[in-house]
C-alpha cells in the first residue's frame, strides 16, 4: 500500500510540473479555484449531454459519441487537478473551497455516470448499464468512506480506484472505443467456434473497463473501511 501511494504521489508531482504553467496563466486571468471547479462541473454536464445525444440521435453501431465523450471526460478531469493547484500556487486555499470542490466532484461523477447509463440503456446494453450503476455506487462509496473516516479524525486515502484513476480509465477507453469503431466498425462481433453468441464486440472496449471499475471501486471502498477499522482498533487499544 505504501509503495502504491509513493508511486501515485510521484506521478502526481510529475503532472503538477506539466500543468503548473497553465495554472499560473489561470491565476493571472483572475480565475479562482471555485471558478475552475465550476468549469470542470459544466464540462461534465457536457459529457452527459454527448451521451444523451448519442442515445437519442445515434444508432447502436455509431460509437463516435462515446469517443467524443471520452475526450471531454479527460479534459474535464484536468480541471480536478487545476483547481487544487490554483488554490495552492495562488494562495487561495479556503475551507469552503475544499468543501465546494468535493461536492462538485461528486455531482460531476454522478452526472457522468447518468449519461453513460442513459446511453447504455437506450442502445439495449442492459447488463452493462447495471455494471455502470454498480461502478457509480462503488465510486460514491470510495469517496464517502474517506469523508466519513476523516470526519472521525482518521486518515483514509488509500486504494486503487480513486477519482483520478476512475476518470482516466473511463475517458481513455471511451476514446479507444470511439476510434476503434472507425476502423473495425461499431457493429463488429467476435465469435468463438461452438458458442452461439459473440464473446466480444467493439462496444466491449468501453463496457469491459466499466465492469472492472464496478468490481474494483467497491473493493477499494471495503478496503478503506477495513483500514479505518484497523486504525480505530489500534487507537482504542493504546
Amino acid at each position: 500500500m505504501e509503495q502504491q501511494t509513493s508511486v501515485r504521489k510521484n506521478l502526481q508531482l510529475g503532472i503538477y510540473k506539466v500543468i503548473d504553467p497553465v495554472v499560473k496563466v489561470l491565476i493571472k486571468l483572475g480565475l479562482t479555484p471555485n471558478a475552475v471547479t465550476s468549469i470542470g462541473f459544466v464540462l461534465n454536464v457536457g459529457v452527459a449531454v454527448i451521451f444523451i445525444i448519442g442515445a437519442e440521435e445515434g444508432n447502436r453501431g455509431d460509437l463516435t459519441y462515446i469517443g467524443w465523450a471520452g475526450g471531454l471526460i479527460l479534459f474535464a478531469g484536468l480541471f480536478d487537478m487545476l483547481d487544487g493547484q490554483v488554490a495552492r500556487l495562488g494562495n487561495m486555499k479556503s475551507t469552503f473551497g475544499a468543501l465546494y470542490d468535493s461536492v462538485l466532484d461528486r455531482y460531476s461523477e454522478l452526472i457522468m455516470f447518468f449519461g453513460i447509463c442513459y446511453y447504455l440503456v437506450a442502445h439495449h446494453y442492459f447488463l452493462s448499464s447495471i455494471f455502470a450503476f454498480i461502478a457509480l455506487i462503488g465510486s460514491m462509496m470510495v469517496s464517502y468512506v474517506r469523508a466519513r473516516a476523516e470526519g472521525l479524525g482518521i486518515e483514509c486515502k488509500g486504494g486503487l480506484m480513486q477519482r483520478p484513476e476512475r476518470v482516466v480509465t473511463i475517458g481513455v477507453f471511451a476514446i479507444i472505443c470511439g476510434i476503434s469503431s472507425l476502423y473495425i466498425g461499431g457493429n463488429y462481433k467476435l465469435y468463438f467456434p461452438g458458442i452461439r453468441f459473440h464473446i466480444f464486440e467493439t462496444m466491449s472496449i468501453f463496457t469491459i473497463p466499466i465492469t472492472v471499475l464496478a468490481v474494483l471501486t467497491n473493493i477499494t471502498a471495503f478496503n478503506r473501511l477495513r483500514d479505518a477499522k484497523k486504525t480505530i482498533a489500534e487507537e482504542e487499544n493504546k
